[in-house]
């Protein structure tokens, strides 16, 4: 199931965005305003940001702007009542994939989305590794890596979440026996074998650095 976040300070649309696309099998979180967002966003790993421009405390172009800074670059729909040209040029400038004009028709929100997660699902690229969702593999400069089942766990957990960290209790469930010392020794192989690195993130766990 797809997860997006949205950002969006009236209720009343919110409310009727979240029920729709629930219907439709996506998960929603909700923020009203741009901190809400910021911390969402560096909490969860999303599929999709849907965000509204103006809106409290940090707008949805500024708030763009440092998620594509922090190289977080979560596909992004904007939908805003703003309809003038430099709206939406700054809409995209600040790193939108998608610009949605207010009213619209839930159900094409509804394709626009379906497009851009379906990319999704196709491959995610970080850095140059890609993991590949329907061969189930993944690759490093083009070349396929022949990795253990554990090893290919932890990888792909940190790639889905990456820029952000990943606790450690999520990667010790990749580990057969749950320690951390085995944890470690994983982790060190990875970046031994494939050249990439792996931060140690103090009392949270481990991020994949791009």
């Amino acid at each position: 199931m797809s997860k997006i976040l949205l950002l969006e300070d009236d209720p009343n649309l919110s409310q009727t965005l979240i029920r729709y696309l629930k219907f439709n099998s996506y998960k929603v979180d909700w923020a009203k305003n741009g901190e809400e967002a910021l911390d969402l966003s560096y909490e969860n790993r999303y599929d999709l940001y849907l965000f509204d421009i103006n809106v409290p405390l940090i707008s949805g172009v500024d708030l763009l702007k440092e998620l594509r800074e922090a190289q977080d670059f979560t596909p992004t729909i904007i939908i805003s009542a703003l309809v003038d040209i430099e709206s939406v040029t700054q809409g995209f400038m600040a790193g939108a994939d998608d610009y949605l004009k207010k009213p619209f028709d839930p159900e094409e929100l509804l394709i626009r989305i379906k497009v851009k997660t379906q990319k999704l699902k196709e491959s995610l690229k970080v850095g140059t590794l890609e993991l590949h969702y329907q061969e189930e593999n993944i690759s490093n400069h083009g070349q396929i890596l022949h990795l253990t089942p554990i090893q290919k766990a932890i990888l792909t957990i940190l790639m889905q979440h990456a820029p952000n960290p990943v606790t450690k209790e999520e990667l010790l469930n990749c580990t057969n026996n749950g320690s951390e010392g085995a944890l470690r020794v994983q982790i060190n192989k990875l970046k031994k074998s494939l050249n990439i690195e792996i931060k140690s993130v103090r009392g949270v766990g481990y991020t994949l650095i791009t």
